[in-house]
């Protein structure tokens, strides 16, 4: 969340950031608004408090004294001002649920270099990796889904029947195609990020921290007799590893990857194209996480781009990279890089990593700190993530891009050790 003395100190250079991601200020008004009340009632309610331990104070004296009278007028004095407290206590916990509801709602500020833009069209295109349209054999423009069902790789029908719409099911070869892009992706980062498995449900406040609540509640999967929510992504409960604790400076960064089942309703589907693989409400996905001071968090926002964009130039697929502007970004992001493949069967680019930097944004919700090397306080974190490979669309683009003439799937080199059983035989891969 912003910081609230951010918005107390310096309103206009917050005002300015979410003007430039295109927000309504009426929520930062309403914000300026019960912050100031809040304030208010905070400091009538201890100057009751003050006063009616001074009222305490002075009826013990007066006991002692032996003069009742004087201490029952006193005490009926005391009882009328702890009801005025009580009140404005309660008063106090309202508005402070009000100013919290509002702060968990705003977005990120963008970041100084972020571009301006109001929107998917205004995105830049920092690079473009080998696309040349005109390029592409009439065999590889054959839409995933279809080859997918020629080879019995890929089976949408069945999966429906199982799970409804916008679900899918990996058979056979294509199956083990998921299992070993999921594995190149784990053993290209364990050099340097520390695997975990994590949940795959998880509370409310994990994914408060990150932003994805209560903004997106609709996006989400909620198993309401449990209040469990599936993760969207290994970002929810990789951002809340360190939840709630202080770490030394000298241990960081701090570097995950994760490869877990992903849920996602895609409520805000509608009118898009969800054929085959390119929107679907449960994938596989390796993600990569780091916490880091704010000095080490553009050259860990560099990694983490470098490692993802490597292994998708190491598949062999059309990529480029796009800084996204300040009116695209995600709610909690300051700064993104997109990375998309482009897909000649469906003739798109597909996007297949977002990797954001958050600055402190997460870390507030999260309480995500640091006791810096100088031991003077303690200082919010910063966070970082990116998608090292997400599975459906990374495996549309592959199949499409390397189907030959003869129909089959040439594996590109770094799959192949994982792939061996499949590439003997008159199977669907070369």
């Amino acid at each position: 969340m912003l910081d609230l003395r951010l918005i107390r100190n310096d309103p206009d250079s917050v005002r300015a950031g979410l003007a430039r991601r295109g927000e309504d200020l009426a929520a930062l008004d309403r914000l300026v608004e019960l912050d100031a009340e809040q304030r208010t009632l905070t400091a009538e309610r201890d100057a009751l408090r003050a006063e009616i331990r001074s009222l305490s104070n002075q009826v013990g004296a007066l006991h002692r004294d032996q003069r009742a009278d004087e201490a029952a007028a006193l005490q009926e004095e005391s009882r009328a001002l702890g009801q005025q407290e009580k009140d404005l206590d309660a008063r106090c916990d309202e508005v402070a649920l009000a100013v919290r509801d509002i702060l968990l709602r705003l977005p990120n500020l963008p970041a100084v270099d972020c571009p301006d833009g109001g929107g998917e069209a205004d995105n830049v295109v920092v690079r473009v990796e080998d696309h040349d349209a005109a390029g592409y054999a009439d065999h590889q423009r054959v839409p995933h889904w279809e080859v997918g069902e020629q080879l019995g790789i890929l089976d949408v029908e069945r999966a429906v029947k199982l799970s409804g719409s916008m679900f899918v099911m990996y058979r056979g070869a294509g199956a083990a195609l998921v299992r070993a892009l999921c594995q190149l992706a784990i053993d290209r980062n364990v050099d340097l990020y520390e695997e975990v498995r994590p949940p795959t449900l998880v509370r409310t406040d994990t994914l408060v921290s990150t932003g994805h609540l209560p903004k997106f509640v609709d996006e989400a999967y909620h198993l309401e007799r449990d209040d469990l929510w599936a993760i969207p992504t290994a970002e929810v409960p990789l951002t809340s590893l360190h939840r709630d604790e202080l770490l030394d400076e000298a241990d960081l960064p701090r570097r995950f990857v994760a490869h877990t089942s992903c849920f996602r309703r895609e409520a805000g589907s509608a009118g898009k194209d969800t054929r085959g693989l390119l929107r679907v409400h449960e994938f596989d996905k390796v993600e990569i996480l780091a916490l880091g001071t704010p000095e080490q968090a553009a050259d860990l926002h560099a990694e983490i781009l470098g490692r993802a964009e490597g292994l998708i130039r190491d598949l062999g697929l059309v990529h480029r990279v796009l800084d996204l502007c300040a009116g695209d970004i995600g709610n909690s992001a300051a700064r993104t890089f997109d990375i998309e493949v482009y897909a000649p069967g469906v003739d798109q680019w597909l996007e297949v990593s977002s990797v954001s930097w958050f600055s402190d944004y997460q870390a507030r919700r999260a309480n995500l700190r640091y006791r810096p090397e100088s031991g003077k306080g303690t200082e919010v974190l910063h966070t970082l993530n990116g998608s090292a490979l997400a599975v459906p669309r990374v495996w549309a683009a592959l199949v499409e891009t390397h189907r030959t003439p003869d129909g089959t799937i040439r594996i590109p080199e770094p799959l192949r050790p994982y792939l061996q059983p499949y590439l003997v035989g008159d199977g669907p891969f070369r």
